[in-house]
């Protein structure tokens, strides 16, 4: 078997950036350089996989039981988050790592701190796959991919180990939150599902934030300053006062666990206009609707002081909590905390501070929880994945299949 530390690199050494600008899908072009490896090597092993129009590739392992069992499926997403690039990726692999500073190399003075970041102590004596700080990672979710790809290669290569039907499906987009749009779950073929998309060791998620997004365009009316009375209206400063309106205690950086949140996530403009952009959070749907509303008011109020037209606002709902439609599933739960047992890992149950694909797919008839990837730091220069954090989601993946293959 190739080792899991191999096929990473080579995964995260393909540039896939999705592009939210886009309106393809995938909606980068580059996307398709790894979807299309990653059928030619599952082909390559003789598993049944294909690639479709949509960038969806979709692979099976028939059942070798003489017993009917469910059809259980892994997915991970390829494309890595626009909030940093993903050319060029110059790993570090740091053998037993001794509970220190980290230099990023590819920027001087650049370092991966434990003081910053305690969550690097859990994994003292482990290696650790770090940027060289240009660019990020990868580990979001290529991790996933190479964990899945892995497992496959075990059955493929261990024709014994008895399982029942598991069906594979590599995503494009899921960090613009378009993932599996056109994705056909009947196509697919599982009852159930796991996404292989979490964070460090032992995450396991079946809940997830209410999503939406919110652009807003400001029309100001740009004067000379000298003879600006009365007439000027000030794109920027009048996006500084929608900010200001909004909850301060309800950003990113004062919220965990179930806390919502509004992150401003762009800005850009001049006297004369402005764009800025918010993702909208909450895991509770009544919270989600008040927050919505509350924007909505924002923009209202600013009218009615500016003039109409002044605040121009689109909300769209992006994905929901998908606790509604796992939890009459929960066997699934109780699997995936059995086979993290069975790994000698200690399951956390948690709330994911963001989404996955399996929270769509949970909506269109596919339960899908999360189970960790083993990455930290995730859309960022920090971001680092230990590589035993990675061979034991594969021990997780394979745990599962027998699970699900017992009668």
């Amino acid at each position: 078997m190739e080792k899991i530390l191999n096929r990473f690199l080579r995964y995260v050494s393909v540039d896939t950036q999705s592009n939210e600008e886009s309106q393809t899908q995938p909606s980068a072009a580059k996307e398709w350089d790894l979807l299309k490896i990653l059928r030619d090597e599952l082909q390559a092993m003789g598993v049944d996989a294909s690639l479709d129009e949509y960038g969806y590739v979709m692979a099976s392992l028939p059942s070798n039981l003489d017993h009917e069992v469910p059809a259980v499926g892994f997915i991970a997403h390829v494309d890595t988050a626009p909030d940093a690039s993903g050319k060029d990726v110059k790993p570090q692999i740091i053998e037993k790592y001794d509970g220190g500073a980290i230099d990023l190399k590819g920027v001087p003075g650049l370092q991966l701190k434990p003081e910053e970041f305690p969550e690097m102590l859990h994994y003292v004596g482990q290696t650790l796959i770090t940027t060289d700080g240009t660019t990020l990672l990868g580990a979001d979710d290529k991790a996933g991919v190479a964990e899945i790809m892995t497992a496959v290669q075990y059955l493929v290569e261990h024709p014994e180990v008895k399982h029942g039907p598991v069906k594979i499906g590599f995503t494009p987009d899921e960090e613009i939150g378009r993932g599996v749009v056109k994705f056909d779950v009947k196509r697919f073929g599982a009852q159930y599902a796991y996404t292989m998309d979490g964070g460090e060791l032992g995450e396991l998620e079946f809940e997830n934030f209410n999503a939406a997004s919110a652009k807003i365009h400001i029309q100001g009316r740009n004067v000379h300053p000298g003879s600006a009375k009365g007439k000027m209206k000030n794109a920027i400063l009048i996006g500084q006062e929608f900010n200001a309106m909004l909850p301060v205690d309800q950003r990113p950086e004062f919220t965990e666990g179930y806390e919502g949140f509004f992150h401003l996530i762009s800005f850009k403009g001049s006297v004369e206009e402005a764009d800025f952009a918010y993702i909208i959070r909450d895991h509770d749907h009544a919270k989600f609707k008040e927050k919505k509303k509350l924007i909505g008011f924002v923009a209202s109020f600013l009218n009615t002081k500016y003039g109409e037209g002044t605040v121009l606002l689109e909300v769209k709902d992006q994905y929901y909590n998908m606790r509604e439609q796992v939890e009459p599933h929960y066997h699934i739960i109780e699997k995936a905390v059995k086979a993290m047992e069975m790994a000698d890992i200690k399951p956390k149950i948690q709330p994911i501070r963001g989404g996955t694909d399996g929270a769509n797919l949970s909506f269109k008839g596919l339960p899908c929880p999360n189970i960790f990837a083993g990455g930290l730091n995730f859309h960022g220069k920090m971001e680092f994945v230990p590589l035993q954090s990675m061979e034991k989601a594969t021990e997780v993946i394979l745990n599962l299949i027998s699970l699900f293959a017992a009668k």
